[in-house]
């Protein structure tokens, strides 16, 4: 995509369908003239009384407690500099989703108008009762000290301002990290930091306090080393001042251990890292371009422990790790600061963390057999869903310990649990599905390229590195469109009626017919298929030309599966094919089998539904916990269809126990913990969420999803093929772009899951 492409594209986002990224959503009923009455006069009355008696319970009946205000001037954007209040807005609504998909924080983006400190000051001072804690974001130095230092000595709520303190506490967890697999210690480390605004005075502040020595730090700004006869320097700067001539950062890096690069890409050279000490620490955290590339890094010196601010490496250094859960944990307590107590057991757990047993669905995300402690993991990755019951409470107990906390926690693993149910809340299956997919990406056959919307899909998904897109369909129509999105890349695309694929038609068509002879399929008709996309799409995937498949955008489901069927095939340990959807719910994905293909399953088949299903779900790094649905709870109907449901659960229970599965159920009752465990609490769903349902049949599975996906506006990903050969995926007709990008997604997933599969063998 050239740049004026991605530009409208990052417009247009950011314009539709609604302008803006976060809205206020109302959390109480609001049907009737009684929910309307107690919302506002007179029922909001006795609320305003009773705060009125005690301020205090403002926490008790409003949104105070887990509101945070994310506030800027707009005078240190992002690498845009000072763009003013107004143009600060877009950084600072994606702030507000940050917090909320991480954290399930709520925010209110404000953007003051004055670059006056006391003004600013004043300001937030005057709001400061609505919030329950306030992040400072992009304002510039050095009035962004003066402002956050005031701030928290003159307010009773938690103020952090992340651009400072996020970096620090993020690569202060690393370093501690780093030092213990180079077997050094932090009094005895010689470091030299590149850059010296507020974000690596708040490093070497923290790294300060983990032991390293003041006077074993040497700092550099654009103009050289910070040195006491600099008068132009800042109060805070010349803590980090040395007495004595400047030296250049060439000569500075002569045997140091750690380099903490938080200033411009490309100013350490290979030479200057093999200066350095043995197992050379070097966190190179320059965006997009680290002050030294990763690859010639690693390459340079065997024995670097590296980390950068970039996502394609390891070790990132991501603010996203530490700010929505340092948050989380002072509302939580309802701390009045985040002080340098709370700071460090952030840094102490993210530390530890890190030296744990990597959770599956991590290793899932990023591709890896299985990640560990070591020179490439010294830090969590971003998707870790144990970050929000780890850190929080870490903060939490800080806050309580050093005397902050107005609310203390008395119940840890009532709290841990409660965290881990506002993760329902985050959709973060579809990250952890594109992103395992960039790791490995495949060769996907758009079987019918020149439709508008499946080409952007297959634009979206070349230029994320998802997967490598091949073009089927009109050449000349596909051309024609790829200019008009300005699609520039040399993919490849294949018209399968054109003359100069005649010999390809001929040789699929022949491997074709001899699958086929004995099932009424002439040569002749073979050749002829082999001019109909769905039929050539699935046999470059069949040969090997391809790994995967995605079609149905606008032909009805059942017409685009045949040709499937016919040339792919079912997986030789399957004996039968099913679909999955994978519903992104307000409670976390669910999994919905069977949508697509059998239209009313036997018990025995419905039970191989459910175990294909699970070993779908597992492959996303989740525990499957079934529910089998119907219209009956455990025997209250002798209908066919329930009794059928109830065969297919003792099928399981017999052959299967090492599933976690029960029915069968009504599907309130098997969504519902407090119902299943008060009605049923024999059953084996009892104290158990469940993530997957299995229907009695395509009818009442395919209708449940779409009902889901239009009424609550749920996202939907499938339905998912499982069962087949190789990955081929039929998407519903019209899908949407997004719903096409996540299915060549699964596609590379399924692929790549195919080699592994090889591989062994």
């Amino acid at each position: 995509m050239d740049k004026n492409s991605k530009r409208s594209e990052a417009l247009l986002y950011h314009e539709k369908p609604t302008p803006g990224k976060i809205q206020v959503v109302p959390t109480k009923k609001y049907a009737t003239q009684r929910d309307l009455s107690l919302a506002y006069s007179p029922g909001v009355a006795e609320p305003c009384l009773e705060i009125a008696k005690d301020i205090d319970d403002v926490y008790k009946y409003t949104a105070k407690g887990n509101l945070v205000a994310v506030i800027t001037n707009g005078t240190a954007v992002l690498g845009l500099g000072d763009i003013g209040p107004e143009a600060s807005k877009p950084v600072m609504e994606g702030k507000g989703l940050l917090f909320k998909i991480f954290a399930d924080i709520d925010v209110f983006d404000i953007e003051i108008g004055t670059k006056d400190v006391e003004e600013f000051i004043q300001t937030v001072k005057n709001i400061a009762p609505t919030f329950g804690g306030i992040n400072l974001e992009d304002i510039k130095a050095p009035e962004s000290f003066e402002i956050e230092r005031r701030l928290i000595e003159e307010l009773n709520i938690p103020v952090m301002h992340d651009d400072q303190h996020g970096t620090a506490i993020i690569s202060a967890a690393a370093l501690i990290n780093a030092l213990e697999l180079a077997n050094k210690k932090a009094e005895n480390v010689k470091m030299v930091v590149s850059g010296a605004g507020s974000a690596a005075i708040a490093c070497a502040d923290l790294y300060v306090l983990l032991g390293v020595k003041r006077e074993n730090i040497l700092m550099y700004n654009s103009k050289g080393l910070l040195t006491k006869d600099n008068p132009n320097l800042s109060d805070l700067q010349q803590k980090y001042a040395v007495e004595g001539p400047s030296v250049s950062l060439e000569d500075a890096l002569k045997g140091a251990d750690v380099f903490i690069g938080l200033s411009t890409g490309n100013i350490m050279s290979a030479e200057m890292l093999l200066s350095m000490a043995d197992s050379p620490i070097v966190f190179a955290m320059a965006n997009p371009d680290p002050e030294i590339a990763y690859n010639l890094a690693v390459e340079t010196r065997k024995d670097v422990i590296m980390a950068t601010g970039r996502s394609d490496h390891p070790n990132q250094v991501n603010n996203v790790l530490g700010f929505p859960y340092i948050f989380r944990g002072a509302l939580d307590v309802r701390a009045t600061k985040i002080n340098e107590a709370m700071k460090m057991a952030a840094v102490k757990s993210l530390a530890a963390l890190a030296k744990e047993n990597v959770p599956e669905q991590v290793n899932i995300a990023y591709g890896a057999t299985k990640l560990g402690f070591g020179r490439e993991y010294i830090i969590p990755k971003p998707f870790d869903p144990r970050l929000i019951s780890e850190v929080a409470p870490a903060v939490a107990k800080a806050a309580m310990e050093s005397g902050v906390a107005l609310n203390p926690i008395t119940d840890w693993e009532k709290y841990k649990e409660e965290l881990m149910e506002r993760l329902g809340n985050d959709n973060k299956m579809v990250r952890l599905i594109t992103n395992r997919a960039k790791t490995d990406p495949k060769r996907i056959v758009f079987a019918e390229a020149e439709q508008l919307d499946v080409l952007k899909a297959a634009q979206i998904v070349h230029e994320e590195g998802i997967g490598h897109p091949i073009l089927l369909g009109n050449k000349e129509a596909i051309l024609e469109l790829k200019e008009e999105l300005g699609f520039d890349a040399d993919v490849l695309i294949v018209d399968p009626k054109l003359d100069e694929e005649q010999a390809r038609r001929e040789k699929f068509a022949k491997e074709f017919w001899e699958t086929r002879k004995r099932s009424g399929v002439s040569l002749y008709d073979a050749e002829k298929f082999m001019r109909e996309r769905n039929y050539f799409a699935a046999m470059m995937v069949n040969t090997g030309e391809a790994d995967s498949m995605i079609s149905g955008y606008s032909r009805s489901y059942p017409s685009v599966v045949k040709p499937l069927l016919q040339i792919i095939g079912k997986s030789p340990n399957a004996s039968l094919v099913a679909t999955t959807n994978i519903m992104m719910t307000a409670r976390g994905p669910m999994f919905l089998s069977d949508t697509a293909i059998n239209i009313n399953p036997t018990a025995e088949e419905l039970a191989k539904i459910a175990v294909m299903t699970s070993n779908t779900v597992k492959m996303f790094g989740m525990e499957p916990v079934i529910a089998m649905v119907s219209y009956s709870n455990f025997g209250s109907s002798s209908n066919i269809s329930a009794t059928k449901v109830k065969e297919a659960v003792a099928y399981l229970h017999k052959n299967h126990p090492e599933i976690i599965v029960d029915g069968e159920l009504q599907a309130d009752f098997a969504l519902s913990p407090d119902m299943l465990a008060k009605k049923f609490p024999f059953s084996k769903l009892a104290g158990k969420k469940v993530n997957t349902l299995i229907f009695p049949n395509l009818e009442s599975a395919n209708i449940t999803y779409k009902l889901m996906k239009e009424l609550n506006k749920v996202g939907s990903i499938g339905p998912i093929m499982m069962g087949m050969k190789h990955p081929v995926h039929v998407v519903q007709l019209g899908a949407s772009v997004e719903e096409m990008v996540n299915m060549a997604a699964i596609s590379v997933i399924n692929a790549q899951e195919n080699s592994m599969r090889l591989n062994r063998k």
